[in-house]
Parts: structure tokens; C-alpha cells; sequence
């Protein structure tokens, strides 16, 4: 029988920590397979992200269609992801998972002055708008990339007949073809990671994991405040309704999403539970639940900044501004947007607020990632929950402002 993917990556984890202390500094000889694995992982953030937000707004419709309840829906994603986006900011900057991890001191090989922190919100939101599409592209320019994405995005959906669909059907299938490839790359994640904790134990002992267990720690506690708090708190505030009569209707959506680590796979179990133990109408629900699983992604919009903060404070000598923070709150919301159907989103968009900030070619990034990587199956299965979760909520929210008031009959 073959062994599931995050087997495989502990497995040789385990195999590169063995291989290190074994063969010490000897063991350096297999860093390079880490290093060619982040350069693949970081080859394709371009075009997917290009790919993934300009199809999936495109797809969206004509957006004078979406109404009252589209703005109602995009109002409560904003809301329900940036107050997660915040709690991981919170508990961050206050447990510090990254201050006591002892990598490699390699910010002397590091221009600090790459570090993007402009020096106000009014710079911050004028530089996300590119001069040039393509020289942000070619030059990692993340925010500038998303702005241009979505925007475009919402160019084509004022297109008809031919050329909509011409365009529809590249970006659809562009997006088709690097999810193929994102596929191919992360099924070499165990070899990766064989290099990548090769040369964390090899150069930094046993340290590092310490600090991994911490970030690990933060990570769930952020979780378990949204899941447990924020979002029961907004269920209450909109709808007047019982939270925990809302679980007992969503258990199977959770156990489902807890399993799949898949918001998309889960779609039809939790659509099945908003309808028929909530008790919201279909025209709510098939709205509100398909672009929830395509942009409303709670759980990983916190992974993103908490882990980019905790890369931070675990690099010798970097200590992000607070208008370097807020570039990484906007952007672990835009990147969380763009990263619903790609499979390892928060590994791929780990790197793409890293990039935001001038991290991305730091050289201790990336052991850092791949150490992140090796840890990241159960924290992934928590983060699909609250995913899930908040677009159960949000579909609940929504129904009951239209009017939808027998709900939770049948629980």
C-alpha cells in the first residue's frame, strides 16, 4: 500500500535528522535537493497566481448580477479573514514562537535594505497598484500581481460572447494546467524535505524544532480562538442563533473537512448540512458556499501571517516594522483569496507574503519552510476546519438577512 503524502514527508524527516547527526556537516552533501525543491515550489507562484485569481474572478459572472447578496457575502469574508489575519498577528508578536530558534546566522549575506516597509497605509495601498504588470511579475512584485490579477479578472467578466469565453476558457485551463504541475512538485516534497532537515540539523541542531513546536502551538491557538470564539461571537451577533446547534448541524462538514484537509472536496457534505439540517435555501447556498470555498479561507489567511512573522523573528537580526506587518496583513488576505484550489496552499502562499516583505530570497527562509513543512499535516487538517466552518457561518449570516428565519429545525 502506498503511503499517503505526509507520511512520506515525516518519514524523511525523521531519515534526514538520522542522516545528520550520523554523517554531521558531512551531511550537507544532500542540501542541495532542498534547495532545488524551494526553487520549484518558487517557479510557480507567478502563474499561479496570475492563472488561479484572474479564472476564479472571471468565473464570478457579471458582477452587476451578484446584488445584495453578493456584497453581503464579500462583506462577511472580509470581516471573518481579517480578524483571523489578526489574531495570528496578535499571538505572534506576543508568545514569539521564532525568538528562540538558533538557525544559521546568515543575514550578513543579506541586503537588509530589500525589506519592502513603506512608510505609511497611503504608500502601502499605491504600491499594490503595478506601473507595469509585466516588471512585477518578473521582479516578485506579489501585491502589485494580485491587484493586476483581479482586476483583470473582472475586465473579462464585462466581456460577451467570444472573446469572454476565449478568455474564460485559457485562464480556466492555464489554471487546470499549473495545478498539474503544483501536483508533480509537491509530490517531491519528501525528497526536499530529506534535503532541507539534512542541513537544519547539520548546521543548527535540534534548536530549530523547539522553535517549530512553538509555532506550532501559536498556530493552533489562534485556530482554536477563531473557531471556538470568533465565529460562534459572529453567528450569535447576526443571527441571534445557537452556536452550538450550528457544530451539532456541521459535524459531519468538519469531520469530512478534517480528513480531506480540502475545502473543495468537502463542498458537497457541507452544502448538504446547510440545507438540510440548517435549513437555508438553496438560492443562498449555492451562491454563498462555492465562492466560500474559492476565497473564504479564514484558517489559512492566519497560517500566513503567523508563519511569516515566526520566519522573521527566527532570522538573526531582521525585526519587521509595523508598516512591514501591515504589508503582510494585506497580504496573507490577498493570498489566502487566491490560494482555495491549490493543493498545499499555505506552503506555496507562505512565499508569497515572504516575497511581499523582501524575505523571499532570504537564505534562511527557506529551511525554515521546509522545517515548517514537515509539521504542517495536522496544523492543515485544523485550518480546512475553520475554513469550512466559516463559510457554514457566513451562508447562516447571510440567509437570515434575506429573510430565512425557520433554521435549525431539524437539529
Amino acid at each position: 500500500m502506498k503511503l499517503k503524502l505526509h507520511w512520506q514527508i515525516f518519514i524523511a524527516m525523521a531519515l534526514g535528522a538520522v542522516f545528520a547527526l550520523v554523517l554531521g556537516e558531512k551531511a550537507l552533501i544532500a542540501a542541495p535537493l532542498g534547495t532545488i525543491f524551494m526553487r520549484l515550489l518558487k517557479m510557480i507562484i507567478v502563474p499561479l497566481i496570475l492563472t488561479s485569481i484572474t479564472s476564479g474572478v472571471a468565473g464570478l459572472g457579471d458582477p452587476r448580477t451578484l446584488g445584495r447578496v453578493g456584497i453581503k457575502t464579500f462583506g462577511y469574508y472580509l470581516l471573518s479573514s481579517m480578524i483571523a489575519i489578526l489574531i495570528g498577528l496578535a499571538l505572534t508578536n506576543l508568545i514569539q514562537p521564532g525568538a528562540g530558534a538558533r538557525v544559521p546566522d546568515t543575514v550578513e549575506e543579506f541586503d537588509l535594505s530589500q525589506l519592502q516597509q513603506p512608510d505609511s497605509l497611503g504608500n502601502i495601498l499605491i504600491r499594490m497598484i503595478p506601473t507595469n504588470p509585466v516588471k512585477a511579475a518578473a521582479e516578485g512584485d506579489i501585491l502589485g500581481l494580485i491587484f493586476f490579477s483581479i482586476i483583470f479578472g473582472f475586465a473579462i467578466t464585462q466581456l460577451k460572447g467570444k472573446p469572454h469565453d476565449f478568455l474564460v476558457n485559457l485562464f480556466d485551463n492555464s489554471f487546470q494546467a499549473m495545478m498539474k504541475l503544483t501536483h508533480a512538485i509537491i509530490r517531491l516534497a519528501p525528497i526536499g524535505v530529506f534535503g532541507l532537515i539534512s542541513n537544519a540539523v547539520a548546521t543548527a541542531g535540534f534548536d530549530l524544532f523547539k522553535a517549530v513546536g512553538m509555532y506550532m502551538i501559536t498556530i493552533a491557538s489562534g485556530l482554536t480562538i477563531h473557531f471556538v470564539i470568533v465565529l460562534p461571537l459572529l453567528l450569535f451577533l447576526f443571527t441571534g442563533e445557537n452556536p452550538l446547534k450550528h457544530a451539532r448541524a456541521m459535524m459531519s462538514a468538519m469531520a469530512t473537512a478534517f480528513s480531506t484537509s480540502s475545502s473543495g472536496a468537502t463542498l458537497p457534505v457541507t452544502m448538504d448540512s446547510i440545507e438540510n439540517n440548517v435549513g437555508v435555501s438553496n438560492k443562498v447556498t449555492s451562491f454563498v458556499l462555492p465562492l466560500g470555498a474559492t476565497i473564504n479561507m479564514d484558517g489559512t489567511a492566519l497560517y500566513e501571517c503567523a508563519g511569516v512573522l515566526f520566519i522573521a523573528q527566527a532570522i538573526p537580526g531582521i525585526d519587521l516594522s509595523f508598516s512591514a506587518q501591515v504589508v503582510v496583513v494585506i497580504t496573507a488576505f490577498l493570498a489566502s483569496v487566491g490560494a482555495a484550489a491549490v493543493p498545499s496552499a499555505g506552503l506555496i502562499m507562505i512565499f508569497i507574503v515572504l516575497n511581499a516583505v523582501g524575505l523571499g530570497d532570504h537564505p534562511t527562509a527557506a529551511l525554515l519552510v521546509g522545517t515548517m513543512l514537515a509539521v504542517d499535516r495536522p496544523l492543515d487538517m485544523y485550518r480546512t476546519v475553520v475554513n469550512v466552518t466559516s463559510d457554514s457561518v457566513g451562508t447562516v449570516i447571510v440567509a437570515k438577512s434575506e429573510g430565512e428565519t425557520n433554521l435549525y429545525q431539524n437539529v
